[in-house]
């Protein structure tokens, strides 16, 4: 099941008016307005991109192509539990790919989605740099070694939804 977009609030676009506000006599301040862009709204949807780009005076393109090569930006909303499994050759020849799959069935998603109770975001990763736990993941700052399909339930289990 996709993940609906959010409504944005008011208040949330006159806080990135503020901020863009603050930054527009900045040189290079694009990364830092992106980066307190994303905090206010989760993610970095494209109305807001666009309003940053017209506030700084950039091409939208410019807005884009940076939100867009930095992995600390996302441009789909992002779960309270953001969780990437290393497709790296370690990790996928040990079955990442069939974690990938079990954790897609689990939840309901697929890669690059959330779930819609904005609990869980599922995405595969390039090398974490951990190869000797293969096959690995994260879920936000948590590593997880050694885990297979068959243990995809127990690891989700630890992150209980709020009653």
């Amino acid at each position: 099941m996709a993940t609906k977009a959010p409504v944005f609030t008011t208040e949330q676009f006159e806080r990135l008016s503020d901020i863009i506000d603050r930054s527009k006599e900045v040189k290079g301040a694009l990364i830092g307005v992106l980066q307190q862009a994303q905090e206010v709204f989760g993610y970095l949807p494209p109305e807001a991109q666009v309003k940053i780009a017209q506030g700084l005076d950039l091409p939208i393109e410019q807005v884009y192509s940076t939100s867009t090569f930095y992995s600390q930006f996302f441009l789909a909303p992002k779960g309270k539990y953001r969780i990437n499994v290393c497709m790296g050759t370690a990790c996928y020849v040990k079955g990442a790919g069939a974690m990938l799959d079990q954790f897609g069935i689990q939840l309901g998603i697929k890669p690059g989605e959330c779930t819609p109770d904005m609990m869980f975001s599922l995405d595969g990763c390039r090398c974490i740099g951990v190869c000797g736990l293969a096959p690995v993941l994260t879920i936000n700052e948590d590593v997880h070694g050694k885990i297979y399909s068959e243990d995809v339930a127990g690891v989700l289990a630890q992150y209980p939804k709020p009653e």
